[in-house]
């Protein structure tokens, strides 16, 4: 998102990628005092994250206005695929998303995507995103914080002040990850604690790093970060459920250490993380535990705030969707992991796209 905004302001800058650049990293951490990504300098100033607020009040900002067949919110499976079909249809598309490749970015391994034996989720997303840029279909990396319908349109406002007009609205955001629900849990974020192990991983090679969860991706990120790290510290709440494919390569590493029916009850450090206390919770005993970083896998949560006033959503939080992807609102469709559709897995979600954005033009055509 932050280069998405510098680029479309004509703002150059020098990309670093601190996950192949060790001495980058070491430099990030210096001048920033974060072990997450992005930190962006500007003359002597450091901006954590993307900060599009004082990006704009250095750099200014643009407004666009122009009216779109459909916005399409998100760029995972669901949401690139939506686009490329509406594309085919010659509707006019544009997509808001934070980035490309959505929850699917979090997947080391795919194993169950037809077409392919294994890939990773990196790898497929590329391919993904290959495909929309053939056609001609508008991609902003921005966050959509609002949608209002006025006068058979759909606005949409961003994060970066941003203005975007269409005529229909497909929901394919996906979902963000749970919290932890630990004091201190918002200091240490990008300190060591991380939800988003392939894109920090990288910065704690040679170190003790804890995996929290116990499903697919926990497993998944565990046997990773056991490559990268000298030690990982898996916490389970109750015990492993993840599948078998997953349980047999994590049984086949042996610097990870689990720890089952146990939670994190505390985080400690000054500035950076660099401890955990684990409670048992059959015993309730605790034990402190010193690592670097922090990965949490514990489940998600439907990115559904934006629209919570606008379509019906159920009691998880999805957005509540027929057998088409019609939601309870004439105009707005929704795909992938943020609707009620019960199985959340890549396949499912590009198939999806490819409905909502068939009754898109469907409901296009009879305007």
């Amino acid at each position: 998102m932050a280069k998405a905004y510098l680029d479309r302001l004509g703002v150059s800058y020098r990309s670093i990628d601190v996950g192949e650049d060790t001495e980058a990293a070491k430099e990030m951490i210096q001048l920033s005092g974060q072990r997450g990504v992005p930190v962006i300098k500007v003359d002597d100033e450091i901006i954590i994250g993307f900060d599009a607020q004082r990006l704009n009040e250095i750099f200014g900002k643009e407004r666009k206005a122009d009216v779109s067949d459909v916005l399409i919110i998100g760029a995972g499976p669901a949401g690139l695929t939506a686009a490329v079909y509406c594309a085919r249809k010659f509707l006019s598309c544009i997509i808001i998303s934070e980035n490309i490749g959505g929850q699917a970015l979090e997947s080391w391994t795919i194993e169950n995507y037809m077409g392919y034996r294994m890939v990773t989720g990196e790898d497929l997303m590329r391919k993904f995103e290959d495909q929309v840029r053939v056609h001609n279909i508008h991609l902003e990396l921005d966050s959509v914080t609002d949608i209002t319908l006025e006068d058979g349109l759909f606005t949409a406002k961003t994060v970066s002040d941003m203005t975007y007009i269409a005529k229909t609205v497909i929901l394919a955001q996906g979902m963000r990850p749970k919290k932890l629900g630990v004091d201190g849990e918002e200091r240490f974020l990008g300190k060591g604690l991380s939800v988003c192990s392939t894109c920090d991983g990288p910065l704690f090679r040679d170190k003790v790093v804890a995996v929290v969860g116990g499903g697919n991706s926990a497993l998944q990120t565990a046997v990773e970060m056991s490559a990268i790290a000298k030690e990982v510290h898996l916490v389970v709440r109750s015990s492993i459920k993840a599948d078998e494919a997953y349980v047999r390569n994590y049984e086949k590493k042996k610097n990870i250490v689990i720890h089952s029916a146990s939670t994190i009850s505390a985080l400690h450090g000054e500035n950076l993380l660099s401890a955990i206390t684990i409670k048992d919770q059959k015993t309730a005993q605790e034990t402190v535990i010193a690592v670097d970083a922090v990965f949490a896998e514990i489940g998600w949560i439907p990115n559904t705030d934006m629209v919570s006033d606008m379509v019906a959503l159920n009691e998880r939080g999805e957005v509540v969707i027929d057998v088409n992807c019609h939601t309870n609102v004439p105009g707005i469709f929704a795909a992938g992991d943020v609707s009620s559709v019960r199985s959340k897995q890549i396949i499912i979600a590009a198939g999806e796209g490819a409905k909502a954005a068939l009754e898109v033009y469907d409901y296009l055509m009879r305007l």
